[in-house]
């Protein structure tokens, strides 16, 4: 991998469910993975590629990338020239609140309409507050005051925010992750999801990726991800967390990590550090 890929996590205690992701990317790719938070970018040079929603999407200098809690999608540089980007992750429960004090009904069943759009008030709103990340000196009044700021934009920003009617949930489904949540450092078999599900392997495999956006195999190791990430931001011990999500050594934590955040645990707990 070219050293022209680079990947800088940062938070502030000020706000702690707001993480920033500063990245340069030339030969790097995400695999498919989904994020428990919105998240909001900023394309800054290059061109960023992407599969999300069942299409392929592309995001040029100075267009807005936005995604949804567990919306599933990949991403590499689209160009010849490095990719170079930024991006907040925002904690539902941090968003909601506030999106509803902005008067937004239903506020936790909102989706973010448009993956990539082209909208300089929004670019705006989202590199302010990456900034605050960024500045140590950034007090929590601050934080939360532009937070709501940044809210009450999208609320009123037509075609922005959509009050989605609530997703039908599937209780075969609902059931299956259930499961995969349940065993989350256990391995299991198709064979046995097959059995959860009441349907044959392969149909279960097509419906739950038409559901999720990914394999029942691939939202396992997401979700799993996911917690062993929270634990190594709560300090826990590498080797720890490797043993308490399943994973049989740091070398097969790595590379299960390093496709959805850049970097390895070792090196995405050290950028946290130094933030």
């Amino acid at each position: 991998m070219s050293a022209e890929n680079r990947f800088q996590f940062a938070k502030s205690a000020a706000l702690d469910e707001v993480m920033l992701l500063e990245a340069s990317m030339s030969d790097f790719s995400y695999g498919t993975h989904a994020h428990e938070e919105f998240s909001f970018g900023v394309t800054l040079s290059g061109r960023q590629d992407f599969f999300a929603l069942g299409e392929h999407h592309k995001s040029y200098s100075g267009n807005v990338i936005v995604f949804n809690p567990e919306d599933a999608h990949d991403g590499h540089s689209g160009a010849d020239d490095p990719l170079h980007y930024k991006m907040l992750y925002i904690h539902p429960d941090q968003l909601n609140p506030m999106l509803e004090s902005a008067g937004v009904r239903r506020a936790k069943d909102v989706r973010i309409e448009h993956p990539v759009q082209n909208d300089p008030l929004l670019k705006h709103h989202i590199l302010y507050l990456a900034a605050l990340v960024e500045n140590d000196m950034s007090s929590a009044l601050e934080y939360s005051s532009v937070l709501f700021e940044f809210a009450e934009y999208l609320a009123r920003r037509k075609g922005v925010v959509m009050e989605a009617k609530r997703r039908v949930k599937d209780p075969v489904f609902e059931r299956v992750r259930d499961y995969l949540h349940a065993h989350v450092s256990e391995e299991f078999s198709l064979d046995e999801l097959s059995q959860v599900a009441h349907m044959s392997k392969y149909h279960l495999l097509r419906c739950f990726r038409d559901y999720f956006g990914m394999t029942p195999h691939q939202y396992w190791q997401n979700y799993r991800i996911n917690r062993a990430r929270e634990a190594l931001e709560l300090g826990i011990p590498l080797a720890d967390v490797a043993f308490a999500f399943g994973f049989t050594d740091l070398s097969y934590f790595n590379r299960r990590f390093k496709p959805m955040f850049g970097l390895t645990p070792y090196q995405f707990r050290r950028t946290l550090l130094r933030s």
